[in-house]
């Protein structure tokens, strides 16, 4: 089994999203995972750009991530600060 590197626990979710990106138009997502670090997000007939932000359903505020790696739809994202 490989080794485990993420660095907080990832915990199953199901929230529904808006993917944000400067380079196309905004689209509805889900988020299936969560840490303190990331989310594993599947955008189901559209490849997620490289960096975006997401908006959760129900508020809150808008988060940035970047694409670490892609299987098929799903993406996994680790967050970044606005000052990188």
């Amino acid at each position: 089994m490989p080794k485990e590197r993420r660095q907080t626990r990832r915990q199953p979710v199901e929230y529904l999203a808006t993917l944000i990106s400067g380079t196309c138009a905004s689209r509805y997502c889900l988020v299936t995972e969560m840490s303190d670090g990331g989310v594993r997000v599947n955008a189901n007939g559209y490849t997620v750009p490289d960096e975006f932000s997401l908006r959760f359903s129900g508020g809150g505020p808008v988060k940035s991530y970047k694409v670490i790696w892609r299987i098929g739809w799903d993406v996994g994202a680790k967050k970044i600060d606005s000052a990188e």
